[in-house]
């Protein structure tokens, strides 16, 4: 079940699913402010400027399918190989 709350949290503010998971702490905590950011400047761009909107969306979308992806993913590795990445993380 929290591979999939992890995965779920992932997808929508990345590298919040690496807090969940209790996996790569300092990035994720970069990964979840810069995507709150990107969420802003998104956002702010819907009326004024529609075309580039939608390639920031796109741009995202597929961003955090691979943070969600990855996060899946790591729960997926034994034990020791989640400890080991972290330690080279």
């Amino acid at each position: 079940m929290r591979r999939w709350i992890a995965t779920a949290a992932n997808f929508f503010f990345p590298g919040l699913g690496y807090l969940i998971a209790g996996q790569k702490r300092p990035l994720a905590l970069g990964w979840l402010i810069g995507a709150i950011g990107l969420t802003y400047v998104e956002l702010s761009l819907q009326a004024p400027m529609p075309r580039l909107y939608w390639t920031m969306f796109v741009s995202v979308f597929i961003m955090n399918l691979a943070f969600a992806v990855d996060v899946y993913r790591s729960f997926a590795a034994p034990a020791s190989a989640r400890v080991l990445a972290e330690k080279t993380a």
